[in-house]
């Protein structure tokens, strides 16, 4: 009769007669809300990010549009514009998948090692950064050019294509890789080296699913940049039909000659193939942190 009056026992309260807890649903107090500061700082972001970025790129599309589907077909079959499209998206490629693997390693080598010159190293990797892409297309003309100290004269060659390429992108791995390595414990890699786990194993199932974020990241920044690529491409390329013209070249050629709708159908083209390959980054980067 007591225990009747007492209720159910503890460990049943909260459960229903199938034995199963039911879902408890969000209060009013843990609601997503905006206090009046975040709501006016969200506005403000958002109105400074639709002038530099949304409604530039809409102008683009509805420039393409102008004239129906017209330009976007007269872009597609040139025989010119598919060159410069397939140089410069698989340049871009070779040159994320060297930065993936370089960048990583000179981050590693930046946050695990100890050595002379390591502070001036962490400087230099920033220089493409900081040097205007014309002046970096120059220093690489004057080492690889026609007079070329080392003997490389790679100048208006496919490989002067992916050498700018490289030299402008390649900090994007090694910044984003840099501070997760920093805040990785190394006692969780001691742990499982005690444990007999293989320097393979504990690359794969621990190092690798933590910096696949970071190492996405940074190739979809890498990939974005280099296909937008201009200003050291214009002295070391040589600007080349069919052999060393990429599409931002191209595209300024379209502006040129007047014809700004084919500019612009290029420039959505090239957009979306961006949009792809950042997606595309993304599921990898996933797959392989769900792996681990």
């Amino acid at each position: 009769m007591t225990s009747a009056l007492l209720g159910p026992p503890a460990d049943t309260v909260g459960e229903t007669s199938t034995g199963r807890r039911p879902r408890r649903g969000r209060s009013a107090g843990q609601r997503s809300t905006l206090t009046p500061g975040a709501g006016l700082g969200l506005g403000v972001a958002m109105i400074w990010f639709s002038l530099l970025v949304l409604i530039p790129l809409v102008a683009i599309i509805v420039t393409a549009a102008e004239g129906g589907w017209g330009a976007y077909f007269q872009v597609l079959r040139s025989d010119q514009t598919w060159a410069a499209v397939i140089l410069t998206v698989s340049q871009a490629a070779i040159v994320t998948a060297i930065n993936i693997v370089v960048g990583t390693i000179i981050a590693w080598v930046l946050v695990r090692d100890r050595f002379v010159g390591k502070s001036l190293l962490n400087v230099i990797i920033d220089v493409p950064f900081a040097l205007p892409t014309i002046v970096a297309g120059l220093v690489l003309l004057s080492l690889y050019g026609p007079e070329s100290p080392l003997g490389l004269e790679w100048a208006n060659t496919e490989h002067a294509v992916m050498l700018a390429l490289a030299f402008v992108t390649l900090p994007f791995i090694v910044r984003t890789v840099q501070p997760v390595l920093e805040e990785l414990d190394a006692d969780v890699e001691e742990a499982a080296a005690s444990l007999g786990a293989g320097r393979g194993t504990i690359v794969r199932r621990i190092i690798l699913p933590s910096l696949a974020p970071a190492i996405s990241a940074g190739a979809a920044l890498s990939f974005a940049r280099a296909i937008s690529e201009y200003g050291s491409l214009v002295l070391l390329s040589g600007n080349l039909p069919f052999r060393t013209e990429v599409v931002s070249v191209r595209v300024l050629t379209f502006i040129e000659n007047g014809n700004t709708q084919s500019a612009a159908a290029l420039a959505s083209v090239m957009l979306v193939v961006a949009l792809v390959v950042i997606v595309g980054l993304d599921i990898v980067q996933r797959r392989v942190a769900n792996r681990g």
